[in-house]
C-alpha cells in the first residue's frame, strides 16, 4: 500500500486507521525494522482485542522472524502485561493497541529489553526511516536462517508478580466495581483479583474492540457515568475504570465522585516511600497538583518535576533511580515494574490503602487532594506561538510571580499556578490551572482563557 508514515508514526508509537493508513503488509515491514534497530535475537509480541489486532500482530512477528529473530507471541494481553513480559524475559517487545482510540484505529507500542521505551529519540525515527526506504525500493533481505514463532501464556505470571508487590491478603473485604470498557481489563482483572478479599462487580468485561458501550477513555467524564451510577446502586467501596489497553486506571469513590489522578499519585507515592524507608525520588509532571510534591516531601522523598509525556517520565525514572512516577493522565510508573507504567499495580495500591483502614475512600484521599484544579481545557488557536507569547507578556515582570518554560509556560503565585502548553499534533493550546479554592481557580482560569482566546 502507499503509506504516509508521517501520519502514523507519532512521538511515542505508531497509530493510525486500518486499513486506510496502514495494514498487515506495513506491519510486517515494521517487524523487520524493529528487529534490525534493536539488534535482538528474540522479541515478544502481544495484542489487544481490536478486530485488526491479531492479524497485524502476526504480520509483525513474520517480519521479525524473516530477519532471523525468534518471536514469542503472548497473544491477548494488556499493555502492562506486555511490559511485564519484556521485563521478565529481558526481551524487546511490541504491543498492538490503539489504547482508547475508536475501533477503526490500531497501533504499535514498542520497547527495548526491560520495557525501556522506544520513542522518537530512542529508535522510532530509525524504524520509520527503514520502513520508508523499503517502501521506496524493495523488501528487506531475509535472513539465511529465519527465526521461530512460538506462543507462551503470561497472564498467570503477570498477575502473581503484581500481587507479590502489594499485599492485599489481610485487607477488609471490599466491594469493587470495575468498568473495563470492553477492553483488556476484562481479560486481566479476573486473574489478578482472583483469591483476594474483593467482591468484584464487573462491567463491560466482554472483549469487544468496537467498544459498544462507551469509549474506553476514563479521563472523559462521559465515559465514567455508568461506573458512577453502578457504584452508587451497589453501595460499593470503590469504582475503577480502565482504558482500552488497561495501562491506565481511573478511580471513583463510594459516592461515585471522581478521585483526581494527582491524589492517586500522592497516595501511591506515600506508600512507595513507606516501603522504601521514607527515602527515594518520585517523578511527577508539571500539570500534577501541588499536592504531589508536598506529600512526597512530607514522607521524606524528593520530588522531581518533568515535562508532560511518558518518555520524559521514563527517562527521569531511569536517570534518577526514582521509585515511582505519576502523571495527571492516570499513568503510574514503578521502579519495581521496570520503570514502566501499569494501571493495575496502581489500582492494587489504592485497594490495599483503602482496605487497610476503616474510612471510606473519600475521607482517605482528602489528605492527598488539597487544591482545586481546572482540568485540562483545550482552545483552538490560529497561532500557538503568538497566543502563548501574549500570555507570557501579561504576567512577565509582575511582582510575586514566577515564570518557567520547561513545557509551554508555567506561571506560579503564592496560592495558584497555571500552565499553558501547545499540542504537538493539533492547533491547540492546553490550559491547566490550580488554586487553593474554587473562586481563585475560576478567576485565574478565566483570566488566562480570555488572553488565549482573545
Amino acid at each position: 500500500m502507499a503509506a504516509d508514515l508521517s501520519q502514523i508514526v507519532k512521538a511515542y508509537d505508531v497509530r493510525g486507521v486500518v486499513p486506510d493508513q496502514w495494514d498487515e503488509s506495513l506491519a510486517e515491514l515494521f517487524g523487520a525494522a524493529f528487529a534490525q534497530v534493536t539488534g535482538a535475537g528474540a522479541i515478544v509480541v502481544g495484542h489487544d482485542m481490536r478486530p485488526s489486532s491479531p492479524g497485524l500482530s502476526r504480520a509483525f512477528a513474520r517480519g521479525a522472524a524473516a530477519r532471523g529473530v525468534d518471536v514469542t507471541e503472548i497473544g491477548l494481553c494488556s499493555t502492562d502485561q506486555l511490559y511485564y513480559a519484556s521485563g521478565a524475559f529481558g526481551l524487546p517487545g511490541a504491543m498492538f493497541t490503539a489504547s482508547h482510540n475508536p475501533a477503526k484505529y490500531n497501533g504499535i507500542k514498542m520497547c527495548r529489553a526491560g520495557a525501556a521505551p522506544v520513542g522518537q529519540d530512542t529508535g522510532l525515527t530509525e524504524i520509520r526511516e527503514l520502513v520508508e526506504n523499503w517502501l521506496d525500493s524493495s523488501a528487506p533481505e531475509p535472513a539465511q536462517t529465519p527465526g521461530t514463532i512460538t506462543q507462551r501464556e503470561t497472564l498467570d505470571d503477570y498477575a502473581a508478580y503484581l500481587r507479590s508487590l502489594v499485599d492485599l491478603t489481610s485487607i477488609r473485604t471490599l466491594k469493587v466495581v470495575v468498568d473495563a470498557g470492553n477492553g483488556m481489563g476484562g481479560h486481566t482483572v479476573p486473574t489478578v483479583f482472583d483469591g483476594l478479599p474483593i467482591d468484584l462487580v464487573p462491567m463491560y468485561f466482554e472483549l469487544d474492540g468496537t467498544f459498544p458501550n462507551h469509549e474506553a477513555n476514563p479521563l472523559d467524564p462521559a465515559n465514567i457515568v455508568d461506573l458512577q451510577k453502578r457504584v452508587r446502586e451497589e453501595g460499593a467501596d470503590i469504582g475503577i475504570a480502565f482504558d482500552g489497553d488497561a495501562d491506565r486506571c481511573f478511580v471513583v469513590d463510594g459516592q461515585g465522585d471522581p478521585v483526581s489522578p494527582s491524589a492517586i499519585t500522592a497516595l501511591v507515592a506515600a506508600r512507595e516511600l513507606g516501603k522504601n524507608g521514607g527515602r527515594g525520588t518520585v517523578i511527577h509532571n508539571l500539570i500534577t497538583s501541588w499536592s504531589v510534591p508536598e506529600v512526597v516531601r512530607e514522607h521524606g522523598g524528593t520530588p522531581v518535576r518533568t515535562r508532560v509525556g511518558h518518555s520524559f517520565i521514563k527517562a527521569e525514572m531511569a536517570r534518577t533511580g526514582a521509585i515511582f512516577g505519576g502523571e495527571h493522565s492516570a499513568h503510574y510508573y514503578f521502579k519495581e515494574f521496570w520503570n514502566a507504567d501499569t494501571g493495575m499495580l496502581a489500582a492494587l495500591h489504592v485497594l490495599a490503602a483503602l482496605g487497610g483502614q476503616d474510612q471510606p475512600l473519600s475521607r482517605l484521599v482528602a489528605e492527598y487532594d488539597r487544591y482545586v484544579g481546572s482540568g485540562e481545557i483545550n482552545s483552538t488557536v490560529d497561532d500557538q506561538k503568538a497566543r502563548l507569547a501574549a500570555v507570557k507578556a501579561a504576567y512577565q515582570g509582575v511582582e510575586g510571580l514566577e515564570l518557567d518554560e520547561l513545557d509551554g509556560l508555567t506561571v506560579s503565585a503564592a496560592d495558584w499556578w497555571f500552565n499553558v502548553r501547545p499540542s504537538n499534533t493539533e492547533p491547540l493550546l492546553r490550559l491547566n490551572a490550580e488554586a487553593k479554592d474554587e473562586a481563585a481557580m475560576a478567576k485565574i482560569r478565566d483570566e488566562v482563557l480570555a488572553i488565549i482566546r482573545g
